[in-house]
């Protein structure tokens, strides 16, 4: 039993190493400069509680805007799919990406710093930050088209492959993606922080300009570019552009109820389109991905307790920038390692099974969060003579992978089954879908804090936001698990 054990833990600790291949590399550099980007994080979140005057309230708010621009991805993927830049359908569109990013971490630079003077922080804040968003979403959206087209469908005789090689083979890819991506977040993690505490905002803000320079490296290693091009289909692309004028036009024009008419214009667009490109799929393969989709917009769709937790933490544990920065590093290590020991698992377990368990697990381990403000470390402490950092450190630990671990399930089912000349329009369609679940998220979150007011200071009505938040996060994902799960 034992040596059969360490021959199975063995396996699963290669097959990262073993599924690797030399063109899988441009992508998971694009990722790896995704993650990286969390060198800013730390230091943006204590520049808002210091310098701007945005509320939890408003700031949830804020995040359902800067959520929008992942739910038209659809638009840059029909542009990667249809519109050739210099003759190159993905290079092109890195470098305007990283190019878009830079211009967002110079804004935040001006507003820090104060030689912008056109605009108020506040204001130079929520541009820097949609620029950062767009920037990033244009360079994914050329990573997610990449990771279906590095898979070969055929063999070297030209003969079709087995559909289980190629899937196993698509979510060893996600799961490379996402490993790029965490060890990205975990190179800066704890340099974040310190970073936060010695230097001033806006020169971290400069320093950040070395991320979207890594991406860059990406369009020299890319190869005879394998993209399928098609023609446009306005019907998604003038749609998407209309949409996303419509946005502008209600958040410029304050129009009460704003986020949520454009969450549900979105998602109305979003589920036309899908259907639009999935129309020729028969029909159980289409019922199918409705299911899994569903159960998985239920997980991700759950709100969370806002920045007033993030604050209390600074003015009453006394936790501080560096403290944070050693957070995200455990936080960043422990998901890339269970990543990479569970990646066997997660590529062959169904959604379903996935996503019970990490729902469960999730909120027992979001408990020790709750306990914090309810002086959970005064007895710890008293008893067993370690207190609320140390707690915090555990709960990350063992917390932390689940959010990487959920999403590989998904993104597999993605890509097994994207069309061939539309690779990077459907996977935008669908993490665009997804990514509204995150603006269903950040709407409950705002909507919790309206009801539980929390402000700088005063954190009175903390304690009940808490526990409402964790209760949803259970309650939405198991129910949708156990009415569709069996049918995923």
């Amino acid at each position: 039993m034992i040596p059969q054990l360490k021959s199975g833990l063995l396996a699963s600790l290669l097959r990262p190493i073993r599924g690797m291949r030399a063109a899988y590399v441009p992508l998971l550099l694009v990722y790896f400069a995704y993650g990286a980007l969390g060198l800013i994080d730390v230091t943006r979140d204590m520049w808002i509680k210091e310098a701007l005057t945005f509320s939890p309230a408003e700031l949830a708010g804020i995040g359902v805007w800067l959520g929008l621009p992942w739910a038209i991805k659809m638009v840059f993927g029909q542009l990667v799919d249809s519109v050739p830049i210099f003759g190159s359908q993905r290079r092109s569109y890195i470098v305007i990406g990283a190019a878009v990013t830079a211009s967002g971490l110079i804004t935040l630079a001006g507003a820090a710093g104060g030689w912008l003077p056109f605009a108020r922080p506040d204001q130079l804040y929520v541009l820097g930050a949609i620029l950062i968003v767009v920037g990033t979403v244009v360079q994914d959206v050329v990573a997610d088209s990449m990771s279906t087209e590095v898979v070969a469908r055929v063999d070297e005789h030209g003969s079709v492959r087995p559909d289980e090689e190629v899937r196993s083979e698509l979510g060893m890819v996600q799961v490379l993606g996402r490993l790029a991506l965490g060890i990205g977040i975990l190179s800066v993690a704890g340099l974040s922080g310190w970073l936060a505490h010695f230097l001033s905002r806006e020169k971290v803000f400069l320093l950040g300009l070395f991320i979207p320079s890594l991406s860059l490296i990406s369009i020299f290693l890319i190869g005879k570019e394998a993209a399928e091009r098609r023609p446009i289909n306005w019907n998604i692309l003038g749609g998407g552009l209309a949409f996303g004028a419509i946005v502008a036009a209600i958040g410029v024009g304050q129009v009460p109820y704003a986020q949520e008419i454009v969450f549900v214009l979105s998602m109305s667009i979003i589920c036309w389109m899908l259907y639009l490109v999935t129309r020729d799929v028969e029909t159980a393969t289409r019922l199918r991905i409705l299911y899994a989709t569903i159960v998985i917009f239920a997980f991700r769709a759950t709100p969370a307790a806002g920045d007033g937790y993030f604050w209390w933490t600074l003015d009453v544990l006394k936790f501080d920038e560096a403290f944070y920065g050693t957070l995200r590093q455990t936080g960043a290590l422990i998901g890339i390692v269970a990543l990479w020991v569970f990646s066997r698992q997660i590529t062959r377990y169904s959604i379903t099974k996935v996503l019970l368990w990490i729902t469960i697990a999730g909120t027992i381990l979001s408990l020790p969060n709750v306990g914090l403000y309810f002086g959970l470390h005064e007895w710890t402490e008293s008893v067993f003579g370690f207190g609320a950092r140390t707690i915090a450190v555990i709960d990350t630990a063992t917390a932390s992978p689940f959010a990487q671990l959920s999403m590989v399930p998904l993104l597999t089912l993605i890509a097994y089954y994207a069309p061939p000349a539309l690779r990077a329009t459907w996977f935008a369609l669908m993490a665009s879908l997804m990514n509204m679940a995150l603006v269903a998220g950040q709407l409950q979150t705002k909507y919790l804090n309206q009801v539980f007011v929390v402000q700088r200071g005063e954190y009175s009505e903390l304690g009940g936001l808490l526990i409402v938040a964790v209760v949803l996060g259970f309650l939405i994902p198991m129910i949708a698990i156990l009415l569709l799960g069996r049918k995923v």
